[in-house]
């Protein structure tokens, strides 16, 4: 990936939702949520405090993550829509 993040920011890509219920009723793509999961890209070096200390990010390359659905800016690059957004616009980090 050609983009790397500065400070605290991280590149997520949203992971496409399910489009069928439970009961096996299709939805229409108009109709569809947009995603509030993705899959971490690229995370920044962290945050740097008051002393010039930097505090490492907790998220890291390859992880699940849930954010809110008009979280982050949208950006397009090599034909993918990515979201740059700060780390404390994460909510969690979705474990197996």
């Amino acid at each position: 990936m050609n983009l790397q993040p500065l400070a605290d920011r991280v590149i997520v890509e949203r992971v496409d939702s399910e489009t069928t219920t439970a009961s096996g009723i299709v939805i229409p793509d108009a109709a569809a949520e947009k995603p509030d999961q993705g899959i971490v890209r690229a995370v920044g070096p962290g945050k740097t405090n008051d002393k010039g200390e930097t505090k490492a990010l907790t998220v890291k390359v390859g992880d699940r993550v849930l954010f809110g659905k008009y979280s982050g800016q949208t950006v397009k690059l090599d034909g993918k829509e990515l979201l740059v957004m700060k780390e404390d616009d994460l909510f969690a980090v979705v474990t197996k």
